[in-house]
């Protein structure tokens, strides 16, 4: 049976090395002893240990010296002081050196091996947490092309400041992944990161989830209630699906806005917040204005800096990168050995029209190797999971689907083609294809077109 853990004990005297060493080995370790600090640096720089326990007195080199240089040479290894001649400053001096734990001699043989064991539990679940953030990518934004490149740019340079930033999108393409992305590489890393779907809130609510109520504000209210806002105190909020808030509330967000702070329901004054607001829709803010569905002062706060999230059909060539995340984090969280997809098979998940994008692909892939037959994802068991998926049909999607699709994706071609011959000019653009202004945003926000941003790059 192998042993549980291998040690590596520095004490001189030989007693102590002598009566540890038997312990661990009884309880199922391995221990390496040696009796100066200058042996045990270098074995510490030769051998691979779970756990170093050092004497801090010791003839030439002490312990602490010894930590000292350990960490300074870049060895990680935990390590636990012991000494027969404690005091406080030298536990404190240990313990900002790095030393996980200081021991006062004598030590009973118990209490020894359970901090041994303490430390070991300590370093494996250290560990696995590194392994499930590597293998999982919960937060990790995935992609390969140069349409992404650029939007992580805009991330990557938004996201050190406070500037208010309105991610725009179609249902499913990561908005709340690239907020929590800003939050992540922002000062505020450290801070809450809270969401709301204000969609998801019944309209009578909101204001309560917001900002909170105090005990009795209302029937029902049996106690107090601390809002999102409060929550993330010195942190960000994400407001999710901002173009479906009510009319009434988004004068009372425009209020925090302005003002920095925010009132409880019941609450005889007002509490200062600190917070960065990130906001996200799928709909055109600008046409919600334009028909007086979105007070226009909260416009201005909100879409301070906005980034355009592109729909996964225009961003096929991460499609491929994407498969292999999301199997990865399938056959992780299910304990799978690999389950590789054939050529065939992502050809033909690059040809499909992905009308839920980023969230739908996440979806199948788990399905298709749910489905998988003698290890592997292969073309026919794409085929038979997603009947509308080909791998003889082009990427613009005219072979197969639905006629609502066919017809969608094509009309959303045509408006992309047109406007581009007219340089973005939306009124332009309108009259080539014989429509009303108002008609063809609408109709652009029906096929995830998003006009502003368009404008913006033609600088218009």
């Amino acid at each position: 049976m192998p042993p549980k853990a291998h040690l590596l004990v520095v004490d001189d005297e030989a007693n102590t090395l002598a009566s540890l060493s038997r312990a661990f080995r009884l309880a199922g370790h391995e221990a390496t002893v040696c009796d100066n600090a200058a042996k045990a640096l270098d074995l510490a720089k030769s051998q691979s240990f779970d756990l170093i326990l050092s004497d801090v007195v010791m003839p030439g080199k002490d312990g602490l010296a010894l930590l000292e240089e350990m960490r300074g040479q870049g060895i990680t290894t935990p390590v636990v002081m012991m000494s027969g001649q404690a005091h406080i400053e030298m536990a404190v001096r240990a313990t900002k050196l790095g030393a996980l734990d200081f021991l006062e001699k004598p030590v009973s043989t118990e209490k020894l091996l359970l901090t041994v064991d303490n430390v070991l539990k300590l370093q494996r679940l250290e560990a696995e947490n590194r392994q499930l953030r590597q293998r999982l990518g919960k937060h990790e934004i995935v992609w390969s092309g140069e349409t992404m490149k650029k939007l992580m740019a805009q991330v990557e340079r938004v996201a050190a400041s406070e500037t208010r930033v309105c991610i725009l999108g179609e249902t499913g393409t990561g908005k709340e992944l690239v907020a929590r992305t800003l939050h992540e590489r922002s000062s505020r890393a450290a801070g809450p990161f809270v969401t709301l779907n204000c969609a998801a809130v019944p309209a009578e609510l909101i204001e309560s989830e917001l900002f909170g109520h105090e005990k009795g504000s209302f029937t029902g209210a049996a106690g107090r209630h601390v809002g999102k806002f409060e929550q993330a105190e010195g942190g960000t909020i994400f407001l999710d699906e901002i173009g479906d808030m009510p009319l009434p509330m988004q004068a009372k967000l425009l209020r925090v806005l302005e003002e920095g702070e925010v009132e409880r329901i019941g609450a005889d004054k007002p509490v200062r917040v600190d917070v960065r607001v990130v906001v996200a829709t799928h709909r055109n803010l600008e046409s919600l204005v334009h028909d007086g569905k979105f007070r226009q002062d909260l416009f201005h706060r909100v879409y301070v800096f906005p980034l355009m999230l592109p729909p996964l059909r225009e961003r096929r060539g991460d499609i491929p990168v994407l498969i292999e995340h999301f199997a990865q984090q399938v056959c992780a969280q299910n304990n799978w050995k690999p389950i590789p997809f054939s050529p065939e098979a992502v050809q033909s998940l690059q040809s499909y029209p992905w009308q839920g994008n980023v969230r739908e692909l996440r979806n199948v892939v788990e399905r298709l190797m749910l489905m998988a037959t003698d290890g592997r994802v292969t073309d026919e068991t794409v085929r038979l999971t997603l009947p509308q998926a080909s791998s003889a049909g082009p990427a613009s999607f005219t072979g197969s689907g639905p006629l609502a699709d066919r017809v969608q994706h094509f009309e959303r071609e045509v408006i992309l083609a047109e406007l581009k011959r007219n340089n973005n000019h939306i009124t332009n653009a309108a009259k080539a294809l014989g429509l009303e202004r108002s008609h063809l945003y609408k109709k652009a926000e029906q096929l995830g077109i998003d006009l502003p941003a368009l404008r913006q790059e033609s600088g218009r």
